[in-house]
């Protein structure tokens, strides 16, 4: 499993971090060379009230395997974005 955090560094003090979302991302085709993956992502709640946290399950497929993590990254993200929206 893949597991992609991200924080907000305050002024860079390493001490003041906060998660604001994670996603995590299982590879669900036997690690094949083209693979699917299911992802998870949860967000936290936003400094205002009303903007509460969420979370969605969705699927990334037809990810080739030999690509950077970082292009998975990217269509987690993009997926993640995309979910995002709905929300506003």
């Amino acid at each position: 499993m893949l597991r992609i955090t991200v924080e907000l560094v305050r002024g860079g003090r390493e001490h003041s971090k906060r998660v604001l979302a994670k996603a995590d991302v299982a590879n669900m085709s036997g690690l094949a060379d083209v693979s699917d993956y299911a992802v998870e992502v949860e967000t936290e709640a936003r400094l205002e009230p009303w903007q509460p946290g969420w979370e969605r399950r969705g699927m990334i497929s037809g990810h080739g395997r030999d690509k950077s993590v970082w292009e998975l990254v990217a269509k987690v993200s993009a997926w993640a974005a995309k979910e995002a929206e709905k929300q506003s």
